[in-house]
């Protein structure tokens, strides 16, 4: 993200429009403090939290610029969860969300397949002294256990490969479960998808898991990815409704969900709920949290 369009982002975001200032100084502190360094910085995120990132790290440093890169979907995350729920972070990547639901009290349970990610991420479980409520797993999820080739140098749109793709970058091969396998006696509360595309093979596996009803919302990212796989996006959109889920976003500053009426998000992600009503009344009553000077 250049200057201009990191300017562009904080000048527009919720939690930073209003306190731009503020904001620049903190990421041209944070530029040149982890440049000049050459290593991991550790900033504030949500609370007494804090996130371990460095240049190139391109969702971690989107939350150091704005509070909450993914505004709408992690806002969520902090207003639904409560301590003691179960949050499952699939395609974790370093950790922005996995210490976000911490920040609840939440339980977590992350799969990251690639190594090196992999590391990031304990290293920030380690840094936010969590690692009796994190749980964090060198794995790829996907509808049967065994092996899968995926790109290893994309930061945080590293993919599942599949054969004959001729990609020239670093690739690595990956240890894969099932989700119901995985989570055998648990009942997350929410889960967050996002794997490029590879939705409907983590789904696929996953059966049981859906059919409980102590899952009770799913942030998933359906950008279109899933075509290099060949899969229907609008299908696994059907699905999910199928399955009770009805397609919503959120607006964090109203702390109001809005029923998308059986559309899909325009921002990349969906939020799917069970009982919206209920969902609503939780939302309401959350704690207020502080994010980069703001209360939310």
């Amino acid at each position: 993200m250049g200057f201009l369009n990191t300017f562009l982002f904080i000048s527009r975001h919720p939690l930073t429009r209003q306190r731009k200032l503020s904001a620049l100084v903190r990421t041209v502190r944070w530029q040149i403090g982890s440049r000049v360094l050459g290593w991991s910085v550790a900033v504030p995120f949500v609370d007494n939290t804090r996130l371990l990132a460095k240049p190139g790290m391109h969702g971690a440093t989107g939350n150091i610029y704005s509070g909450l890169h993914e505004f709408e979907d992690m806002a969520f995350v902090l207003h639904f969860l409560r301590p003691g729920d179960l949050f499952v972070d699939i395609g974790a990547n370093i950790g922005s969300y996995t210490i976000l639901a911490s920040a609840t009290g939440a339980n977590v349970i992350s799969f990251e397949p690639v190594p090196s990610t992999y590391e990031a991420l304990l290293d920030n479980i380690h840094l936010n002294r969590l690692e009796t409520r994190v749980d964090a797993r060198n794995q790829a999820v996907g509808r049967a256990a065994g092996e899968l080739e995926m790109v290893s140098d994309q930061d945080s749109t590293n993919h599942a490969l599949i054969a004959g793709d001729g990609y020239a970058g670093k690739t690595i091969r990956v240890s894969v479960t099932t989700l119901d396998y995985a989570l055998r006696g648990e009942s997350p509360k929410l889960l967050k998808i996002d794997v490029e595309g590879f939705e409907s093979e983590v789904l696929a596996g996953a059966k049981t898991i859906f059919a409980n009803p102590s899952l009770r919302a799913v942030v998933m990212e359906l950008n279109g990815s899933g075509a290099r796989y060949g899969f229907d996006e609008e299908g696994l959109h059907q699905n999910m409704q199928t399955a009770g889920f009805r397609p919503c976003r959120y607006d964090p500053l109203l702390r109001r969900v809005i029923d998308l009426n059986g559309e899909r998000s325009a921002s990349g992600n969906t939020l799917y709920l069970r009982d919206v009503e209920a969902v609503q009344r939780e939302v309401t009553q959350a704690p207020v949290f502080r994010v980069v000077g703001a209360e939310l």
